[in-house]
């Protein structure tokens, strides 16, 4: 609900609640429920709506629920996803100047960059004969034939937070919702005792921190809601030693009066947030804990996810302490729970993949860190009948450069630069047509040589697997409308089952 719509609603209010006949408080109520603005059980007493109700979409949706790994920190295509075998007889070379010319790096020296080729294996897997690299065999070897690949994407971002921020919230820029964000406000959620939009955190954390799932100008119940993994999931949760749970429950009481009063005078959207807020929180209390209790998953299915897993030796830009092999199994076993249990959008984030030097054994130990889990969870999804109805999304915010990092100070080229040119990505399920890849990058994966493919043209077809019009999912915001897309995005046909 926009504050245009809440000004009209206000106005329509104060004529029918001071009319002379006593009929005016009826006739609202009435009418607020049949707008779908209250639930005909609240509607006499004008109790807050709840922003996180379900909600039409624009059309038949194919996809319920989205599962985004986001891979902040921007793994390498070239070592993943992407074979070139012409950069590999190329390297050491340089670019032709014409390719550099206008280019911006974060450390590159133009003058004297040279083509660094990929040391992985490449492998075709499944029917469809994907290639996929020695780094991802539990991904090629399960999931090929269930996922969508596509090779053609490109940014306009070459540094971390900003092309974070765009891959998120559509633009480079602070202060907008995210697509966790703009999905839930869009559709609202399933799940009564559970946060619509939820977000898991492995390894060192990424750059973009919680700008990543802010909720921008929406109301803050659109925010993404930060879980940990073990532990009390949301700090300051539960009840302080002592406090009965009648007395808190009359408390909240309290609290609802007051900010019902003021919702009442002034239809300020974040009131209601802030009502449904404390209304969630208290559900949760119950639910969260039970969330994360894995005793009741079969030993099959934690190994299968490698919750029990140790790390992989000789650590990389992704490890934070210990265990974090663990800690993204547990996350992605997780999200698999939190779908089910009706929440719109999970977003996994694990950082960081920013390897401008030591690559091979970063890149390995990373890869390691989310290859067997992703897989796992992909076909546990589809084994539960899930993944029709659930699009899991591997990304990130750009790629990395052909070109062997050159920065000053160092002898030898170990490592890649930041790359928004050309890039991948994979999608599953949700209505995604899988067994596929889409698009290509030139001979040396510098540029985009066929079916380009924008970051807003991702949000764009992933909305419209949601039953969302990338063009109509807007709030007027400081005298425009604005969506996700901005002023860009078309839907991929080819990428749709």
């Amino acid at each position: 609900m926009n504050p245009f719509e809440n000004e009209i609603i206000r106005h329509r209010r104060e004529f029918l609640t001071t009319s002379a006949s006593g009929l005016g408080t009826a006739a609202l109520g009435a009418m607020l429920t049949q707008d779908g603005l209250l639930s005909s059980a609240v509607g006499a007493d004008f109790d807050a709506v709840n922003p996180l109700a379900p909600k039409q979409s624009h059309f038949d949706p194919k996809c319920k629920s989205c599962i985004f790994i986001f891979n902040a920190g921007a793994p390498s295509h070239l070592d993943l996803f992407d074979p070139k075998p012409k950069l590999n007889e190329l390297h050491g070379k340089p670019l032709p100047e014409s390719l550099l010319k206008n280019v911006r790096f974060a450390f590159i020296q133009k003058a004297t960059a040279t083509l660094l080729g990929s040391k992985r294996k490449f492998t075709k897997y499944g029917e469809c004969g994907m290639e996929l690299s020695d780094y991802v065999p539990y991904i090629g070897s399960r999931c090929a034939d269930d996922i969508l690949l596509v090779r053609s994407l490109h940014s306009d971002q070459f540094n971390h937070h900003p092309g974070q921020l765009l891959m998120q919230c559509g633009r480079g820029t602070f202060g907008l919702p995210t697509m966790g964000s703009w999905i839930t406000y869009g559709l609202g959620s399933a799940s009564e005792n559970l946060p619509g939009y939820v977000v898991l955190n492995s390894g060192r954390g990424s750059s973009g921190g919680a700008t990543l799932w802010q909720s921008g100008f929406l109301p803050s119940t659109y925010s993404g809601v930060l879980f940990r993994n073990q532990g009390e999931p949301v700090l300051n949760l539960k009840n302080p030693d002592g406090l009965p749970s009648a007395l808190q429950r009359s408390g909240l009481d309290a609290l609802r009066t007051i900010n019902q009063a003021r919702y009442d005078q002034i239809q300020d959207p974040e009131i209601a947030s802030r009502i449904a807020n404390y209304e969630l929180a208290y559900r949760m209390q119950s639910a969260a804990p039970e969330l994360i209790d894995l005793s009741g998953e079969s030993q099959h299915t934690i190994s299968d996810y490698g919750v029990d897993r140790p790390d992989p030796p000789n650590g990389g830009r992704g490890k934070q302490g210990s265990n974090t092999a663990q800690s993204f199994s547990r996350n992605c076993l997780l999200a698999r729970r939190l779908v089910e249990r009706g929440v719109r959008f999970v977003n996994i984030v694990y950082a960081s993949w920013d390897h401008h030097s030591n690559l091979d054994s970063e890149l390995k130990y990373n890869s390691k860190i989310v290859d067997q889990p992703i897989a796992a969870l992909i076909q546990d999804l589809k084994q539960r009948g899930m993944l029709d109805s659930t699009m899991v999304v591997w990304g990130c915010e750009f790629g990395r450069t052909p070109l062997g990092e050159n920065r000053g100070g160092r002898n030898a080229n170990t490592g890649r630069d930041h790359h928004p040119h050309s890039f991948s990505m994979f999608l599953a399920g949700g209505g995604i047509k899988g067994g596929q890849v889409y698009g290509e990058s030139d001979e040396v994966g510098w540029g985009v040589a066929k079916d380009p493919v924008h970051v807003n043209d991702l949000h764009a077809t992933m909305l419209h697997q949601f039953g969302l019009d990338h063009l109509k999912l807007t709030y007027r915001y400081q005298g425009r409308d604005f969506r996700l897309t901005d002023v860009a995005g078309k839907v991929v046909p080819e990428w749709l089952a």
